[in-house]
């Protein structure tokens, strides 16, 4: 990513009441959805600097740059507005090939059944007490 000359374009991105904006991570190469954050305007002006994936935790109230802590950081390859400029979406490399904090490689990695129950279809890459140390 490359630092923009000027910060309009953050001006055209539809921010919610709380000035937050939904973000998808999407992996580049194989196009697997991996997590689903927020930003607010801060988050998303770094995270075209730096080019490194920078949310905002609702949770903790502060920036949370992706992998801070785990090592397993996102690289971003293009950012994108959709059509109604409320969602944007990461085309990213991830690091470590973890995205999830339960130390799988998506945090979709739960499929709805017809009975009505969770099934988990995706395998722990690395136990989370051996990121999270």
């Amino acid at each position: 990513m490359s630092r923009p000359n000027s910060v309009r374009w953050l001006n055209e991105v539809q921010w919610d009441d709380q000035g937050l904006v939904p973000v998808i991570a999407q992996e580049a190469a194989s196009g697997d959805v991996l997590m689903f954050a927020w930003m607010n305007r801060e988050a998303l002006q770094r995270t075209a600097e730096t080019g490194e994936a920078i949310y905002w935790s609702r949770s903790r109230r502060r920036l949370w740059h992706k992998g801070e802590e785990s090592g397993h950081i996102q690289k971003v390859l293009e950012i994108r507005l959709d059509c109604d400029s409320d969602v944007v979406l990461l085309k990213i490399e991830q690091i470590g090939g973890i995205a999830c904090h339960t130390g799988r490689h998506s945090c979709f990695f739960q499929r709805y059944l017809a009975d009505g129950s969770w099934e988990t279809v995706d395998p722990v890459v690395k136990d989370p007490k051996d990121i999270y140390k």
